[in-house]
């Protein structure tokens, strides 16, 4: 498999495992595991595609606050309180929403990098 002059650099095994991540979590997830054997690499793609949430799941969950649903994406994205407020508050009367909508990449970006920290925490432990 040849890789593009973007992917210089990154393990083909993280490519492999993850083939559906964006670039800021490959850009991350390549640093944290440089000197991993494939094993760990392995493991630990397992363990964070369970964990990791879709930037398009994300941004339909936002668009459902338009329809009377509001705060489900803080919810999957483990901020129930936020998301209870935006449900009682209609998504802070639209507002909260529309914020939502366009910052939808950097909610699930800041969420997914506390997952590849969290994995890597569980995996440092059975090292």
């Amino acid at each position: 498999m040849q890789l593009g002059s973007e992917f210089k650099g990154v393990n083909s095994l993280i490519l492999k495992y993850l083939y559906d991540i964006t670039p800021e979590e490959l850009m991350s997830i390549n640093a944290q595991l440089k000197m991993s054997s494939e094993e760990e690499i392995m493991q630990f793609c397992t363990m964070y595609r369970s964990k990791r949430k879709d930037p398009q799941l994300i941004l339909i969950l936002t668009l459902l606050g338009f329809i009377g649903v509001a705060g489900i994406q803080r919810i999957v994205l483990d901020q129930v309180g936020m998301g209870i407020l935006y449900f009682f508050t209609g998504g802070l009367c639209l507002i909260g929403t529309i914020v939502d909508i366009v910052n939808y990449k950097s909610l699930t970006l800041e969420y997914n990098t506390k997952m590849i920290a969290q994995t890597m925490g569980i995996l440092s432990m059975y090292r």
